[in-house]
């Protein structure tokens, strides 16, 4: 999954190389076992927030917690990972010059007072909130970016991503998309949270993939947004999900968590017009192929 990973890459020959550290806070081996004994794929079970001693020349610094139920769970760990793994991380490519890419979040905005969020806008942010250790983690992540950027010339590219979905998402991972799947699967409730009118924007996670390589073989350091403008309130998305997978269940309101942003959706003319890129996977043809991965790893087929 998309979030769990410090993905490492070298070109070496012409040949490309990848190293994925990972501690397995929230990721899983099975997303990866396709791969493992893979000639130019090599595994290194490793937490970020100590340093790393390896020699590449691209780093996707992607590994942070980004579920409220993980990241609530552990803040202090979350924190740590945004600072020192960030600090690790730029460490690393001081070290042996390489390009780094940071995937930073859409949660850097806060409850935006602008609609849609353009990339030079600041945020609303509360710093001593419980989602802080993830927004505010990511705000310092940013300036330590630019920092040793400033300082020290290091190539950084900075992404800011909206709501990553698709398979291999863990079942019980606490966001909006998979919590719906799964529950539409085991004949549960949708929980929305209430109000239900507040609003996300959902990026299918091939979209993403091809947006970060694109900024990370680009001449831009970012930050740039990369996720789908398509936006849903959170009763449409539960409605999406009751018509596609189980137009059994039902859908009733749940209390919601503090300092949920009201509103959030993507201004991508930036990513249309620096990379040439722009979301393929319309939410509605997304998660059908979110749902049939769900249902093998949770053994219940479609003609329940």
């Amino acid at each position: 999954m998309l979030y769990q990973h410090i993905c490492i890459s070298w070109c070496c020959f012409s040949f490309l190389q990848v190293i994925v550290a990972d501690n397995y806070f929230t990721g899983s081996k099975d997303n990866l076992k396709k791969w493992i004994g893979h000639p130019r794929f090599e595994l290194i079970r490793h937490d970020v927030t100590e340093p790393l001693l390896i020699e590449v020349d691209q780093i996707y610094h992607l590994a942070c917690p980004a579920s409220p139920i993980f990241y609530k769970y552990n803040p202090v760990k979350t924190i740590k990972t945004n600072v020192i793994g960030t600090l690790n991380m730029l460490g690393l490519a001081k070290r042996v010059g390489a390009r780094i890419l940071l995937t930073s979040t859409s949660e850097v905005y806060g409850d935006p007072l602008i609609h849609p969020q353009t990339e030079s806008y600041w945020g609303n942010v509360n710093p001593i909130g419980v989602r802080s250790c993830y927004d505010e983690g990511k705000r310092v992540a940013e300036t330590l970016m630019f920092d040793y950027h400033r300082q020290h010339g290091i190539e950084i590219r900075i992404a800011r991503i909206f709501n990553t979905y698709g398979p291999r998402m863990n079942i019980d991972d606490g966001r909006v998309v998979s919590n719906f799947i799964a529950q539409a699967i085991r004949d549960d409730p949708l929980t929305v949270q209430a109000p239900g009118t507040q609003t996300r924007s959902f990026c299918y996670v091939s979209d993403m993939v091809d947006g970060l390589i694109r900024l990370m073989q680009g001449d831009n350091t970012g930050p740039i947004n990369i996720g789908n403008p398509g936006e849903f309130t959170m009763i449409e998305l539960a409605e999406n999900v009751k018509e596609l997978i189980n137009p059994k269940v039902e859908i009733i309101m749940v209390e919601n968590t503090p300092d949920d942003p009201r509103q959030r959706k993507p201004d991508i003319t930036k990513a249309k017009d620096l990379l040439g890129w722009e979301p393929k996977v319309k939410l509605r043809d997304g998660l059908p192929l979110m749902e049939d991965d769900f249902r093998t790893r949770l053994g219940v087929p479609k003609n329940k």
